[in-house]
């Protein structure tokens, strides 16, 4: 029996439910040519995304603002695009703050459309989680409030019920970044050596405008991709050692990293902060909204070196033209390095399976052209799950399917990855993290304690489009709490900060 694509699989489900796999947009507009053909790789500069300073301070809180609108820019070369971004941009400016002290950020919406911000491995309170149904409506603005009690490399995006996968593919991301004095006495690369580094795969019609294209609900993977902003850039480098801050800000695609050198790559945090001590691996897996932090040491290489960082293609991805390359590194110039490896990183206390207090079982699969959990929708009336505050859980993540993985995203914790199909995690995995990957026909056990707020919290998987429809419920932590919904957006004009 022939063994169909996972491209052909989607085609067939698409014409069985009477749905037309391409999208309104593409009947209207030339696309015959593949859109990585409009740009050679490692032709375009690579670039930082800009660090957003505070409108003001005082002696506890940095105050930020941050308005979504509509900007047209240049991504393909002699193309205009337009995008949505956080003050005009993708991705949005990078927020680095440090540990323990707080942000106050206004967002604004001038985009046109209801929108909702969740700040990615934040463990705020509901009311500033980014709730999915607590929208900020256009010419609206709020005030989220951020402990910021968690040292990380963390992002903010777009969480709107229905509609998360369009928005953060047309621009609503952007980096934010948690330090303390731990991390920053660590030798470690700092400063112009300590590098964002956001993935992201598009798709363009002939006239370089964005093309949504989600193949009937199943999933959105461009043949574009893009670091910061840009399409497979080329980044100048001294032959010295860097730390980058890779994030998978992709709607639906994984990525498998490796150095085109066969050099290893040398892991030192994940999702929720710096790993207990360096891991060196061949290549890295990172799935849709994780987070590992990676030093990559050039001093190995001569001037003139030029370094690809490759993506593999894991399964079940749509692998094709140039996606199997990210970006490339060119050695340029000499300079002294300060910097070094440490052979321990920071101390983590790993839970036991024995202090679990219970373990739960949640199911991730297709049903009726829906994706749901344990045969459910998104019911914001429903919780499937109320731990106590401090209480310890296992929580058993399991994925039936061969065609599909899912990243599963649990809001409000940090938690462990005890195993994969009864093995060890992956030796890069064995930190703190918010994002779980569930591969094909696996079950994943991680172990979290729930803390420090009470309240609803939403859990899901992280292919926005499965999300969207409609793999995304919530647990509610001890009994009370605040309302998600309790502090709404207001009607501009807004005060001063």
């Amino acid at each position: 029996m022939k063994r169909i694509s996972r491209r052909e699989a989607l085609k067939l489900a698409a014409f069985a439910g009477g749905c037309v796999l391409l999208p309104v947009v593409l009947q209207h507009r030339g696309y015959a040519q593949r859109t990585d053909e409009r740009v050679e790789p490692f032709t375009l500069f690579f670039r930082k995304p800009p660090v957003l300073s505070p409108v003001r301070s005082d002696a506890t809180t940095d105050y930020y603002r941050l308005t979504m609108q509509r900007a047209t820019v240049e991504i393909l070369p002699g193309l205009n695009t337009e995008i949505w971004g956080y003050n005009g941009i993708f991705p949005g400016p990078t927020i680095k703050q440090r540990r323990n002290r707080q942000s106050i950020v206004r967002y604004i919406n001038n985009i046109g459309k209801p929108m909702s911000v969740h700040l990615h491995g934040m463990a705020s309170q509901p009311q500033y989680d980014g709730y999915a149904e607590d929208l900020i409506p256009h010419r609206y603005y709020k005030d989220y409030i951020y402990p910021n009690n968690t040292a990380a490399t963390l992002w903010y995006h777009d969480h709107a019920l229905g509609k998360t996968s369009l928005n953060v593919y047309m621009g609503m991301a952007g980096m934010y970044i948690v330090q303390d004095e731990n991390e920053l006495s660590l030798p470690l690369p700092k400063d112009n050596y300590d590098i964002p580094l956001i993935i992201h795969d598009k798709k363009f019609a002939s006239d370089g405008s964005q093309v949504f294209d989600d193949q009937a609900q199943h999933g959105l993977m461009g043949d574009v991709i893009t670091v910061n902003g840009v399409p497979w850039p080329r980044m100048e480098v001294a032959n010295r050692k860097y730390r980058f801050r890779i994030l998978n800000a992709s709607v639906s695609r994984s990525y498998k990293l490796a150095l085109s050198t066969g050099d290893n790559l040398t892991v030192i945090g994940t999702d929720a902060g710096l790993l207990s001590a360096p891991v060196s691996t061949k290549d890295m897996r990172i799935g849709m909204a994780e987070r590992y932090e990676l030093l990559i040491d050039f001093s190995k290489y001569s001037l003139g070196t030029q370094i690809v960082l490759q993506n593999l293609g894991p399964a079940n991805n749509d692998n094709f033209g140039n996606t199997d390359k990210i970006m490339r590194f060119d050695v340029v110039r000499q300079e002294s390095d300060d910097s070094s490896i440490p052979s321990t990183l920071r101390n983590i206390q790993f839970l036991p399976e024995s202090s679990a207090v219970r373990s739960r079982d949640f199911t991730f699969q297709q049903n009726n052209r829906l994706w749901v959990i344990n045969g459910n929708g998104w019911n914001r009336n429903r919780v499937d799950a109320n731990p106590q505050l401090e209480e310890v859980e296992i929580w058993r993540l399991h994925n039936n399917s061969g065609l599909w993985f899912h990243p599963v995203h649990l809001h409000l914790i940090d938690a462990q990855i005890l195993d994969r199909n009864g093995q060890p995690p992956l030796p890069y995995e064995r930190g703190l993290k918010d994002v779980f990957y569930v591969g094909e026909n696996e079950t994943v056990r991680v172990i979290g304690k729930f803390r420090p707020n009470i309240g609803k919290y939403m859990y899901h998987c992280h292919n926005m489009v499965h999300e969207d429809h409609d793999m995304m419920s919530q647990f509610k932590v001890g009994s009370g709490g605040i309302d998600p919904l309790s502090a709404p957006a207001k009607p501009l004009p807004a005060p001063p900060l």
